[in-house]
């Protein structure tokens, strides 16, 4: 049961990103609201490492090499791919667009994790992935979302988000599985800000409105996004394939599509209710297949 409970929670979790982004956006620009975000993350998470080892908790000490490895992904999971995605839109980037070069992820991830981890490419995986596909496409379509001013900025911000979460999941899977998750998500929000900042401070003004609104985003993004979805996301590439946990941002979009109707009232037609469909149905056949189908290639 927690095999499947556990991915719906961080879809669901991830989801609220994009809803609470939209809220807190107007009061903080982009790179600043992330290296903020991750600051008050990476102090929380000192804090509470140190609490713990107060208390008698050892051997979490980590090496430089784990150190390097954390640092790497925390910079291509956190900051170039929230970083490229929130300032594409900030350019005039549509949030559709945005999500529909972002929405290649999956399909990415599979072809690389099978180069560099040697993962199957089997024929069902391969089509669970391209129903997914098909469903968001269909869910952001039908959103009205692709308008929009396009600018080649904007574009290649989206693309270098897109080759960060994608060959960040794969480095994570690869370098990182080994390593405790406190101290390693730690050192990824610390290695984000020091990316983050200077480029805040190069190309913005790190001012805030304190208003009520961005306090509260602020306090959701930190407690529920950096610490509570991340954790169960590193927590599901150690656990599985790379390939098969990047198919679940499929099923984020259609879940933002609803929190969109219900919260803004955002159109939710027929059209993105079939979308949805597809894309639950192309994230079941992959997390569903069995061992033995996974000894399957692509060369068979």
């Amino acid at each position: 049961m927690i095999r499947f409970i556990i991915p719906l929670l961080f879809v669901f979790l991830w989801s609220t990103g994009f809803i609470f982004s939209k809220l807190g956006l107007p009061y903080a620009e982009p790179l600043s609201f992330l290296a903020l975000r991750f600051s008050i993350a990476a102090i929380l998470l000192v804090l509470l490492i140190s609490f713990i080892r107060a208390n008698g908790k050892n051997g979490w000490a980590l090496s430089w090499k784990d150190v390097g490895h954390s640092a790497i992904a925390g910079v291509l999971l956190q900051a170039i791919y929230l970083g490229g995605v929130f300032s594409s839109i900030a350019l005039g980037t549509s949030a559709g667009l945005s999500a529909l070069i972002v929405g290649l992820q999956p399909l990415l991830t599979v072809v690389i994790a099978n180069l560099w981890l040697k993962e199957s490419i089997t024929v069902k995986k391969l089509s669970g992935i391209m129903l997914g596909l098909a469903g968001v496409t269909l869910v952001i379509v039908e959103r009205g979302h692709l308008d929009g001013t396009v600018t080649s900025v904007g574009l290649l911000l989206c693309v270098a988000s897109l080759l960060a979460i994608t060959i960040g999941s794969v480095y994570q899977k690869r370098f990182c599985s080994g390593i405790p998750l406190l101290p390693s998500v730690t050192i990824q929000y610390i290695a984000s800000v020091v990316f983050l900042l200077p480029l805040a401070l190069r190309f913005e003004t790190l001012q805030f409105n304190w208003a009520p609104v961005f306090i509260f985003t602020l306090v959701w993004l930190v407690l529920v996004l950096s610490l509570g979805a991340v954790f169960i996301l590193m927590w599901l590439i150690q656990q599985g394939e790379a390939g098969r946990v990047a198919t679940l941002f499929y099923l984020v979009p259609p879940v933002v599509a609803l929190e969109a109707w219900v919260l803004f009232d955002e159109k939710f037609s027929v059209s993105i209710l079939v979308g949805t469909v597809m894309c639950i149905a192309g994230v079941a056949v992959v997390m569903l297949e069995t061992p033995s189908q996974k000894a399957e290639t692509r060369n068979n």
